[in-house]
């Protein structure tokens, strides 16, 4: 039998053909004009997905290195931040800036739950102290969005840099740096940029660089000076990946030709359809606030989740994330990010159905794919 695989990770994610190519083509010097050229071109596309005006930066590093370039170019030793711990990877901004010797207060979420600009406003108020929140747009962990607006209204209001971990959301869910007045915005390539791990992407406002200028926390590799400096005669300060370069300039070429404003669209009916999809196969949804980013499920007590996840993948190939830490086993997600299209969600949902058959799992056959096609026969009208 013939078994193709699909990617439905929320990271790394699928990639068009042609950026995979992208590749293999000859490597070009990164100190000559050919280089600056295509840096020029990409960084233009990255200042289209961030939705700003300002320098977008290129790291090459996971994102959890823009998270820390994000906090050692900002602040110095003593200084009092807010983060927001909903998850995995919110409770990674409190790990970095506790190395770093930041005073931390810690807003600790249950793992789903959402959180207010109310709730922001009310712990500011408490502490005129805090120099900065650190937030994030999509938890990954959980498949749960937050409302960075809110907080940015709130955040400027009490003159706090506003910092928010964009790795997972940027380019699938609205989040305009400029507009929304976000001080630091990082990404990585390897959610909606659709290229693989390795490189990531920091900008600061006007407002943050000041806060730059003026830091004390230790930093050389991700020192956003020497970035600026190499930024302006369009290179990078350190060797870049030149070939994921090749492979980010194709895969924004393709975004640019999409629009941002029909990728959010596309994003939204397939995390629509998948929704519909779970609560068809009377699931339940993990977060409180999901997104179009992936979709967190909770396991049925009647299946062992690891087994679910094992069936999916080796013997239907379709490749989920499960649940991370605490959640091990308990809850898994299915990703609608990045080059992922309708028929993937139709094709992943059929796998799970065949996968909670496997394990016992009483259901309607075929319900999640109906559902799911009624949401995405709207999307091609």
């Amino acid at each position: 039998m013939i078994k193709k695989q699909y990617l439905l990770s929320p990271g790394p994610t699928p990639i068009p053909e042609s950026s995979l190519s992208s590749a293999v083509l000859p490597l070009i010097h990164h100190r000559t004009a050919e280089f600056s050229n295509m840096y020029a071109s990409i960084i233009e596309g990255l200042q289209y997905v961030f939705q700003t005006q300002e320098d977008v930066y290129i790291l090459t590093s996971s994102g959890s290195g823009a998270m820390q370039a994000a906090v050692v170019n900002i602040l110095s030793a003593g200084e009092k931040v807010l983060t927001i711990n909903c998850g995995k990877f919110g409770e990674r901004w409190g790990k970095i800036c506790r190395v770093f010797g930041l005073d931390v207060h810690e807003i600790n979420l249950e793992w789903g739950a959402g959180y207010s600009k109310h709730e922001l406003e009310a712990e500011l108020s408490r502490d005129p102290n805090i120099q900065a929140v650190f937030s994030t747009l999509s938890e990954t962990s959980t498949g749960t969005v937050y409302d960075i607006k809110g907080y940015a209204e709130v955040t400027s209001q009490h003159g706090a840099l506003f910092v928010v971990d964009g790795i997972s959301g940027i380019g699938a869910t609205p989040c305009p740096m400029d507009d929304w007045n976000i001080d630091v915005l990082i990404s990585g390539s390897q959610k909606a940029f659709m290229t693989p791990p390795g490189l990531a992407y920091i900008a600061f406002s006007r407002k943050a660089w000041k806060k730059v200028e003026t830091s004390t926390l230790p930093r050389f590799y991700f020192d956003a000076r020497e970035y600026r400096k190499s930024h302006a005669k369009k290179t990078t300060p350190w060797t870049p990946a030149t070939s994921l370069l090749m492979q980010q300039k194709n895969a924004l070429d393709i975004i640019r030709r999409i629009g941002l404003k029909n990728l959010f669209r596309h994003h939204h009916f397939l995390g629509e359809a998948c929704r519909a999809g779970i609560k068809a196969l009377e699931l339940e949804l993990f977060s409180s606030c999901p997104g179009d980013i992936l979709t967190a499920v909770t396991v049925p007590k009647e299946c062992d989740g690891k087994k679910l996840l094992s069936i999916m993948q080796d013997k239907y190939g379709i490749i989920v994330a499960g649940g991370q830490s605490q959640y091990q086993g308990l809850l898994f997600r299915i990703a609608h990010l990045g080059y992922t299209s309708a028929f993937d969600i139709i094709t992943a949902l059929s796998a799970l159905e065949m996968t909670l058959r496997d394990l016992g799992y009483p259901f309607e056959p075929g319900s999640s794919v109906k559902a799911a096609e009624i949401i995405l026969k709207e999307y091609y009208i």
